[in-house]
């Protein structure tokens, strides 16, 4: 299969939001709506070996995270928080590169999105040494679970109540790749259903972590759509605080409907109107 016929095939499987094209060497390349913490995107390349494709980053993230230190070694803490990454996810470390292989008919908008996920996630290795928040490394899918938070959620959670609006708060999903993802408020009305995700940070450093985390939910969970037509995701993005950009708003808003909560009035016709 040469590279257009392998682009061909990779994007029937994968929603509109990433781009499919030809490697300049071999193979495709797929270019992610994910970012590095510096705002590069995330380009995965699919290689096909005839039964199985190999998905790689070339070395991208750790070539990355070696870019943001003086140092060319890596701390065996930062090779254990790598290490841990490949595991939690299923990727193999192989000479420096994050690898992944699919049978010639599995399932590889999943593969693309795992892998896409290991890089976000090991490039964020560099973040819990620069900022001393080592404990954080293990927890950045619950990102939105900072004090900060909280109160935003238990915020919203009144206001739904107020409104009389029908909803349920943490509410466990399974994604097409299996892993189960929570959704912060699951709410129904006679027109629609909505899984809103509710995105607060409390620094730019936290941003990219909790938008990549709504895009990964999203992408995972986007097949649901075709068992429920009436099934819509809302990003609900905490801007009470000023660290998002055009950027971050742009990321989600191909996957799901943007919504402000210093805008409950938007966000009450989003949640109640087809």
């Amino acid at each position: 299969m040469n590279s257009i016929e392998l682009c061909e095939s990779i994007s029937r499987t994968l929603p509109s939001l990433f781009e499919c094209s030809p490697a300049p060497v071999e193979g495709a390349r797929v270019r992610t709506p994910m970012l590095y913490p510096d705002g590069d995107i995330v380009d995965i390349f699919v290689l096909d070996r005839g039964d199985y494709h190999l998905l790689t980053d070339f070395g991208e993230a750790l070539g990355w995270l070696r870019m943001q230190s003086i140092s060319t070694r890596r701390t065996p803490r930062q090779l254990e928080l790598i290490k841990d990454v490949c595991r939690t996810l299923g990727i193999e470390l192989s000479r420096g590169q994050l690898t992944l292989k699919v049978d010639a008919d599995g399932d590889m908008a999943e593969a693309v999105v795992r892998l896409a996920q290991a890089v976000v996630r090991v490039s964020d290795v560099w973040f819990t040494f620069r900022y001393q928040r080592t404990r954080q490394g293990s927890m950045e899918s619950r990102a939105q679970t900072s004090g900060y938070s909280r109160s935003t959620s238990d915020e919203v959670e009144s206001w739904l109540r107020d409104k009389r609006i029908r909803f349920e708060r943490g509410v466990r999903q399974a994604g097409r790749s299996r892993k189960d993802w929570t959704i912060d408020y699951r709410v129904s009305s006679a027109e629609r259903t909505s899984f809103v995700f509710l995105l607060s940070a409390d620094s730019r450093q936290a941003v990219s972590r909790v938008t990549e985390h709504v895009v990964s939910g999203c992408v995972d969970l986007d097949y649901l759509k075709n068992e429920e037509p009436r099934l819509s995701f809302v990003s609900l993005f905490d801007d009470t605080r000023n660290v998002w950009r055009d950027e971050d708003f742009n990321m989600v808003s191909r996957l799901s409907q943007i919504a402000y909560w210093s805008q409950p009035d938007t966000l009450e016709r989003i949640l109640t109107t087809p």
